[in-house]
């Protein structure tokens, strides 16, 4: 039915109500007022963020706990650039989002107007679907479509440029009904295929990653797993898929893997990957697998028909949907197991030596033991607990040595995007206030969107925020000092101190420098964040010489310097 006539922007708000929209993200602009005005009378929650690569981070970690489109307002020009950061995060993590760009006016465009940019072009390569909304008559057309493209296949972002004058133009025009997300479903055949292959292994692999995944999905892989006795492993940033402390979980496969997972995927006679692209840091540059046609028997399940056959040529390639396969998996009539089932026991092992205190610590010398870290947040947090974490190596003592809980404990960006650990944080615990959410931020990557600790305080959301502080920009520092031993530039920060700035913000922040003091830090954060719904910092000053769990600075610049004085000398 033809509703009366409204204006473009209430039309879109209309139409973002009938597509179930309940939160969106955004800075306000004055290229899109109107749509602010009919967000005022609506039942959406607009969530006021302080910097545009914030808002577009918060969307992604809403697309990615809900697996509906996180939604993102942001102004033209300076404002849109800003928000770019998200939409890569979110096409490479396969997060579906909508962002929505203010433009300039229809008659300004193609003269370079203030801020204008043509955002097909912008955007074109980092986004499913880029289009401009010239007419306010089609604009329910194009939200539904938007929603569509976001959660058809393989979900990502897609970006609405809105004219100016056309969010302020009426129409007459019918609104749509929600949207019905698309996905392709493996065929019996297929499922026999797949039976077939495992039936005939002995040295088998569950490799499980990608976007698209829901709690029943989870639930079902879960039980396949079980019925087959498989050893199940997680694409990297994806650990989530499966609760950690279940026996068959057997770790991650991305940066910093255990070398002896890696040795088991190089030997495993047939990998079943449902969801993971196998990109770089999922193949460890490609390694673990070879490329084109890998030695292992590749079963490799994907939302996108596209993705299938474009690195890989697997031996069997399935179009489907997460849920879909997952379902059909469940339902499979399983194989005899009496080749491999002993292997899990082996390969949970292997994990759990894996993620014991590393030697850098047990001589005692370290004042704060960041292993230590972890184990009592383990303690004290519920399993349930998300954590978010951005780029960095402080985020390797969160993937090694964190037990995450399943379904939606993990957020962090395969894009290895800096700045996304806060923003992720506080929009966890808006979206969710019920649930812990601890964020691990380096100081770098803390200093890139630290100030939406002020949407946190806005907002009532009680956030636990730790900074890992070694005053340094370390990946880099690490990389530089293994091609470039001692020669440091670029990676020394000067930081803030962090405690004080939380609570200027209207949070509260603790120094920890010590083992012992970390625990009581995180009671009383736990504490204060649950009595007050407000933010908690804690900021771990240690030695930045402790790099990773498995060498120092020191170490590492030494093994540089030697390399290359037996280079020399060969020369």
């Amino acid at each position: 039915m033809t509703q009366p006539s409204r204006t473009g922007g209430q039309i879109l708000v209309d139409a973002l109500k009938i597509h179930g929209v309940d939160t969106a993200f955004g800075v306000p602009g004055e290229s899109y007022l109107d749509v602010l005005d009919a967000l005022h009378d609506s039942a959406i929650r607009f969530i006021i963020n302080r910097q545009e690569g914030g808002a577009a981070f918060m969307a992604d970690a809403y697309g990615k706990m809900t697996g509906k489109p996180g939604i993102c307002f942001v102004t033209r020009g300076p404002g849109a650039t800003n928000a770019s950061i998200g939409v890569h995060t979110a096409f490479q993590d396969s997060t579906p989002m909508i962002l929505f760009i203010g433009q300039v006016g229809s008659d300004f465009i193609d003269r370079e107007a203030f801020q204008e940019i043509d955002y097909r072009r912008m955007y074109g390569q980092m986004a499913k679907w880029v289009t401009q909304i010239d007419r306010a008559d089609r604009m329910p057309e194009y939200i539904a479509r938007a929603f569509q493209i976001a959660t058809s296949g393989r979900p990502g972002p897609v970006v609405l440029a809105l004219p100016e004058d056309m969010l302020t133009t009426r129409a007459s025009v019918a609104d749509t009904r929600c949207y019905q997300p698309v996905q392709a479903s493996p065929s019996a055949a297929q499922i026999d295929t797949v039976r077939g292959l495992l039936a005939g292994a002995k040295k088998p692999l569950l490799l499980l990653g990608g976007g698209g995944w829901n709690a029943q999905a989870c639930a079902d892989i879960q039980r396949f797993a079980e019925a087959n006795q498989l050893p199940v492993s997680c694409a990297f940033r994806f650990q989530d898929l499966l609760d950690n402390e279940h026996p068959q979980y057997i770790g991650d496969v991305g940066i910093g893997i255990n070398p002896k997972l890696a040795a088991r995927v190089r030997e495993a006679d047939v990998i079943l990957a449902i969801g993971p692209r196998l990109g770089e840091m999922t193949t460890s540059g490609y390694a673990l697998l070879q490329a084109p046609v890998p030695a292992q028997r590749l079963i490799h399940v994907h939302a996108d028909a596209e993705e299938l056959g474009s690195v890989y040529q697997a031996e069997v390639m399935i179009n489907s949907g997460m849920p879909q396969m997952a379902a059909m998996l469940a339902a499979m009539q399983p194989v005899d197991a009496g080749a491999w089932q002993h292997t899990v026991t082996e390969a949970r092992a292997e994990l759990k030596a894996w993620q014991q205190q590393p030697a850098i610590f047990k001589d005692g010398k370290a004042p704060l033991d960041l292993w230590q870290v972890v184990q009592q947040i383990d303690q004290l947090a519920p399993h349930d607990t998300i954590i978010t974490n951005g780029a960095g190596n402080y985020a390797t003592w969160a993937h090694r040595f964190h037990s995450y809980g399943g379904m939606r404990t993990q957020l962090a960006p395969t894009s290895g995007a800096m700045g996304y650990s806060v923003p992720a944080g506080v929009a966890a615990k808006i979206i969710d206030p019920s649930r812990t959410v601890i964020t691990f931020a380096g100081d770098g990557e803390y200093m890139m969107n630290g100030q939406e600790l002020a949407t946190a305080v806005q907002y009532q959301a009680g956030v636990i925020i730790i900074v890992f502080n070694n005053a340094m920009f370390g990946t880099i520092r690490m990389h530089q000092e293994r091609e470039y031993p001692g020669r440091v530039s670029g990676t020394t920060l000067h930081n803030p101190d962090f405690a004080a700035l939380s609570v200027a913000y209207g949070g509260t922040g603790e120094v920890v420098t010590k083992t012992e003091e970390f625990a009581p830090a995180l009671q009383r954060a736990l504490a204060h964040t649950r009595a007050h719904n407000l933010p908690a910092l804690i900021e771990l000053r240690y030695d930045g010489n402790l790099i990773t769990p498995g060498a120092t600075l020191e170490t590492i610049r030494q093994h540089a310097a030697a390399a290359q004085a037996a280079k020399a000398a060969q020369s």
